[in-house]
């Protein structure tokens, strides 16, 4: 009958041992090598007895690998506010370049809309002129008039809530007024204060996605916008 007999531990080539013992860090940050290492000790320590350090080690990777979830978010978030910035900021820059009101609101429905990637873009004034005066009819179809009081309204569908500056929503029944056709599913309502003796004004973004503009996201960057288009209107208006 032969005899198996226990298979000879190899040591390790005098090259990589000297090798690991010159840069001891080369193994401890190579998590593949360090699991490796770590299931060996325990099965050589027996299923009756518990490793703390193992189980440190273990909670301590979990931890880790939470807070470079963490880390990863952040980073998403910083450079998706980035790119909003570039967008608002550019979009600043082409609004500044017409002379003309219509060219502003041709503007503003045409490279600030491509830029700002939103499929549709309305200001709303309130005045007791209506839209069919041939000096509103010239002005395009970006903008629309109500009557006083309209604005207050629409913002708050009627209901006893205060009206905040920005205001992100997906779009009621009551949004086909305003965009028309029904291909409008969220919008940014930007109220405009034009100086004093002047009644409201109300810029309107709007988005196909219905999740574009959600009231969970931060309004900074469009109240920004809003604040220098409303100064823009100023001089307009004389």
């Amino acid at each position: 009958m032969s005899t198996q007999l226990p298979r000879a531990i190899t040591p390790l080539a005098d090259e990589l041992r000297e090798k690991i013992i010159s840069d001891p860090d080369m193994v401890l940050e190579d998590l593949d090598v360090m699991r490796a290492l770590i299931a060996a000790n325990e099965r050589s320590t027996g299923a009756n007895v518990v490793d703390l350090r193992g189980l440190a080690m273990e909670r301590l990777e979990e931890r880790l690998g939470r807070l470079e979830d963490t880390h990863r978010g952040v980073i998403a978030a910083a450079y998706e506010n980035l790119a909003g910035t570039n967008q608002i900021h550019r979009a600043v820059l082409q609004l500044l370049q017409p002379t003309q009101f219509t060219e502003f609101l041709n503007a503003l429905s045409g490279e600030v809309a491509q830029t700002l990637r939103i499929d549709s873009v309305k200001l709303l004034l309130e005045t007791k002129v209506t839209e069919e005066e041939p000096a509103i009819h010239k002005l395009g179809k970006v903008l629309l008039t109500a009557e006083p009081g309209f604005i207050e309204t629409y913002i708050t569908y009627g209901r006893n809530v205060p009206v905040r500056p920005v205001t992100l929503r997906q779009v009621s029944p009551e949004a086909d007024l305003i965009h028309g056709d029904g291909f409008v599913h969220s919008e940014a309502l930007m109220t405009l204060d034009l100086g004093p003796g002047r009644l409201p004004g109300l810029l309107i973004f709007g988005a196909e996605d219905p999740h574009m503009f959600r009231p969970t996201q931060g309004t900074d960057l469009l109240a920004f916008f809003a604040g220098v288009f409303e100064r823009m209107m100023r001089r307009y208006l004389g």
